[in-house]
């Protein structure tokens, strides 16, 4: 969907990229120090989840392209580098386990019909 657009530089020109935090917006609701480390830790666990579904994502994006393109060997390879990264996300939580194990089956099915 976005293959032309630097999503660095998305930020910068649509405000529906940038990415605030509740401190930034300053809606900070919690009035004890726990709660505010609370949501300290959210935010964190929050960039770093976005920022894992995403590799995820572009790695998923990078088999199909290539099965699209039908290169067997690039399929191959792309797969190969995509299969932990996909185990990661389900071990992590940002993924379902049987979600991740879906995708994995249908890509490598898809790629091994490329040899048929």
């Amino acid at each position: 969907m976005f293959s032309g657009l630097d999503l660095t530089l998305a930020g910068l020109y649509n405000p529906a990229f940038q990415l605030q935090t509740h401190s930034e917006k300053g809606v900070q609701m919690a009035h004890h120090a726990s709660a505010k480390k609370r949501i300290r830790q959210t935010e964190r666990r929050t960039q770093v989840n976005r920022t894992r579904l995403s590799a995820v994502r572009s790695s998923i994006r990078k088999v199909e392209d290539a099965i699209a393109g039908g290169d067997q060997a690039a399929a191959k390879e792309a797969l190969k580098k995509a299969e932990p990264v996909i185990a990661r996300g389900a071990q992590k939580g940002v993924l379902n386990t049987n979600m991740a194990a879906r995708k994995l089956s249908r890509l490598v099915k898809r790629v091994k019909a490329m040899a048929a």
